[in-house]
């Protein structure tokens, strides 16, 4: 069986804790990661507070084998993530001459202001996540992928990152409508989950479309077999308690 690869997310902004901004970046990054067949186990959201930053980064990285940041690599004062990750990994941070060079290009010497100039502030050692279409670029630096927060730039960082990262088998998964309330199947469920160890199975309730409680019923494994064998069961389970499907 391939490897299993995992990951966690790091949230950073005081912006999201407070509610003034809705995150959109976990469910794309989640949705992302599933799909090139690395699972998402822990999402973490910090303020923009270096030592908290530092704090949950060094807890995410020696548990997964890739992180994800987004946020906090803008031009303002509170804008922090760059030299949290830096003391994260003991290296320096300075100005990348690479990314000053872009900033020349694209603004005039009175533009390249202190606060613009922020964003070339790079740790020593990391590799650049950029394009042509992306100003102030990410970075990755150990297991540590650092993006941007606007979840548009974040998504192009992602497809520019993602060839480069370890992959494992895909999670392959089938749905089941059970027409039957959760609270009815839930007993059956759990046997029939004991039974399929291997196979994970979950019940997501939902209204359908005649208002009416339904459930779904989906089931997950990395190995083809043991997905048809646990559905199969899911399947009898329902018509032996005469629930149509």
């Amino acid at each position: 069986m391939t490897e299993i690869v995992t990951a966690g997310v790091l949230v950073i902004g005081d912006e999201i804790l407070s509610g003034r901004t809705k995150d959109q970046n976990i469910g794309f990054i989640a949705e992302y990661l599933t799909n090139i067949g690395i699972d998402l186990r822990e999402v973490r959201v910090v303020a923009d507070d270096e030592a908290a930053i530092i704090e949950a980064l060094d807890a995410l990285r020696a548990r997964y084998h890739y992180v994800f940041t987004t946020g906090g690599i803008g031009p303002t004062h509170d804008d922090v993530t760059a030299d949290a990750v830096a003391k994260a990994f003991g290296v320096g941070i300075d100005h990348h001459p690479e990314v000053v060079a872009r900033f020349r290009e694209r603004f005039t010497e009175a533009e390249l202001n202190e606060a613009r100039l922020r964003m070339t502030r790079i740790p020593d050692g990391a590799e650049l996540i950029q394009s042509a279409t992306i100003l102030a670029p990410g970075f990755k630096i150990g297991n540590v992928i650092v993006l941007a927060g606007v979840p548009s730039i974040m998504q192009a960082m992602m497809d520019i990152v993602s060839p480069k990262l370890k992959s494992g088998a895909r999670m392959l998964s089938e749905t089941i409508r059970a027409n039957a309330r959760e609270g009815d199947i839930g007993g059956p469920l759990r046997k029939l989950a004991e039974a399929h160890p291997e196979a994970i199975i979950g019940s997501y309730p939902f209204l359908d479309e005649d208002r009416k409680p339904n459930t779904n019923l989906v089931v997950r494994s990395r190995d083809p077999e043991v997905l048809r064998a646990a559905v199969a069961a899911v399947k009898e389970m329902l018509t032996t308690l005469h629930v149509p499907h």
